[in-house]
């Protein structure tokens, strides 16, 4: 991708997370539209055939293929994959029955359970004071599920589970080998979706597709390879201490995405649990940046869906 004249490396991989970010929401944005005709699994089915072309052509692109794996490569991602699954199934269902803004606040606490994960099961060290932040970032997420009037508490429920899929997947992804590309691995979480949805399909009763139906299908597809791509590419410039905090601009596309396309905006309460989570979330970076012996690489921000 061709850089803009004069950017620091800092200040164009904070473009690209922002790009990424704005693009899985937009994503949601068509699928939650599409969810009002359509049943979860034909929706997946749908844009996972070309979502699955267009990573193909990625991999292509990139040379991204890689088929002589180590065999625990092979599992791993057998595995990781099989925890998208899951975590598209659960977020998916979620996101279509209640606000994209609460549905995407509660997404946000994932990198803390991330970082408990990777007490649990790696040994890493986790201060006071990052403990002290998830606690309360945890706290945050508990301003947002929360029994309401409106009936959202219990699909945040759906989110939640989620969350926990996806922080199998990124624990799973640290046991991947360096040369394993992340794009091939994407690839492969598409075509499970892909054959999860299309054997689900057997169950369900084929609904007819409108033409305005086909177009968000495809735009969902085109936005969920865009935003793989850059999280590619961000992993590869600047500085992770500086581009990270950027993931969190998702919760700006998709409060301006609840406005304007749902007609809804959240309560203070999500609002302030929002906060409450990025702001601990931001603090667990920098502490681990800050402690950290040396430079460590770039997460892969990226939706579960």
């Amino acid at each position: 991708m061709q850089r803009i004249a004069g950017l620091s490396d800092n200040l164009w991989g904070a473009i690209l997370m922002t790009a990424g970010m704005a693009a899985f929401i937009a994503n949601d944005t068509f699928l939650k539209l599409l969810g009002a005709d359509l049943p979860l699994f034909q929706i997946l089915m749908l844009r996972s055939m070309v979502t699955v072309v267009w990573l193909a052509g990625l991999c292509h692109h990139f040379k991204a293929w890689r088929f002589r794996l180590k065999g625990r490569d092979r599992w791993v991602i057998l595995a990781r994959s099989m925890t998208d699954v899951g975590a598209s199934y659960f977020f998916l269902t979620g996101l279509f029955n209640m606000p994209i803004a609460n549905a995407t606040s509660i997404l946000q606490v994932m990198p803390l359970v991330v970082a408990l994960g990777g007490v649990l099961f790696f040994k890493e060290r986790l201060g006071p004071r990052r403990l002290i932040a998830i606690v309360i970032g945890f706290g945050g997420m508990l301003l947002i599920v929360r029994p309401g009037v409106e009936g959202y508490g219990f699909y945040s429920f759906y989110v939640l589970v989620a969350v926990f899929f996806v922080t199998a997947r990124d624990l799973l992804t640290r046991l991947l080998s360096s040369e394993v590309p992340s794009l091939m691995v994407t690839f492969f979480n598409a075509l499970a979706i892909l054959i999860y949805s299309s054997l689900a399909m057997l169950w369900f009763d084929w609904v007819a597709v409108s033409t305005q139906n086909v177009l968000y299908i495809g735009a969902a597809s085109v936005l969920i390879s865009a935003a793989y791509l850059l999280s590619v590419l961000v992993m590869r410039i600047g500085e992770i201490g500086f581009i990270a905090p950027y993931r969190y601009t998702s919760l700006i596309w998709a409060l301006l995405s609840g406005f304007l396309v749902f007609g809804h905006w959240p309560d203070v309460w999500t609002l302030l649990g929002a906060c409450v989570i990025v702001g601990s979330g931001v603090f667990v970076m920098w502490r681990e940046l800050a402690t950290a012996p040396t430079s460590t690489p770039h997460s892969q921000p990226r939706n579960p869906d």
